[in-house]
């Protein structure tokens, strides 16, 4: 190969990585809101976040609803798709701290198990229910998912909500929500995906 010929590959090659990170750098923030809604403003919804904040969500084009409602541990069966937020063991299992049910239309969802942000080092594991064994400290559930599968235990008190569906009508003042937004150039976050408690329920996600 002619010294030319690499220094051209050398060049695209460097050319193809900074294509990539400019392009990586310019994806969309994603911000997970959590909060209650306080007031309309024009088309933002002011949200006051668990810290205090004030943030100003507006509703995507493709955003999907859906209410959270509370439920029990009796509710939860084999074959269903749960997500299940959750702090790792020392024996490699996982403590929930919460869970939500699924419907059968938002099964998928989120599929997998990744690093989540309700606590420091917790845990998202959205899968289905293979298996429900009670114990001294709780209910484990086998979940599993396409690349594996988890242990979790989920003890009396950890909050069990179920999805039902939602509309744009449920985003009032005075709505906990929980939100998946994306940063926009003006400072305000457009949702896409919207969670809002039902009943005085707090989406616990």
């Amino acid at each position: 190969m002619s010294r030319m010929t690499c220094k051209m590959m050398t060049a695209a090659a460097l050319a193809a990585a900074v294509t990539v990170s400019f392009a990586w750098a310019q994806q969309p923030q994603t911000v997970r809101v959590r909060g209650t809604i306080e007031r309309l403003e024009g088309q933002a919804y002011v949200v006051k976040a668990r810290d205090g904040t004030e943030l100003k969500l507006t509703v995507a084009d493709d955003a999907q609803f859906a209410g959270v409602t509370k439920v029990s541990m009796a509710d939860i069966k084999k074959g269903l798709f749960v997500g299940i937020t959750g702090m790792p063991q020392a024996d490699g299992s996982q403590r929930a701290l919460e869970v939500h049910i699924f419907p059968e239309s938002m099964r998928g969802t989120g599929e997998g198990h990744y690093p989540w942000d309700l606590r420091p080092q917790s845990t998202m594991t959205n899968a289905n229910v293979e298996q429900i064994v009670a114990g001294v400290d709780g209910q484990t559930l086998t979940e599993k998912y396409k690349d594996g599968e988890k242990k979790i235990i989920v003890p009396p008190d950890a909050p069990i909500v179920a999805y039902v569906p939602g509309d744009k009508s449920d985003l009032k003042p005075g709505a906990k929500i929980f939100a998946v937004a994306t940063k926009q150039a003006d400072g305000t976050l457009q949702a896409r995906s919207w969670r809002i408690g039902r009943d005085g329920v707090t989406p616990p996600m």
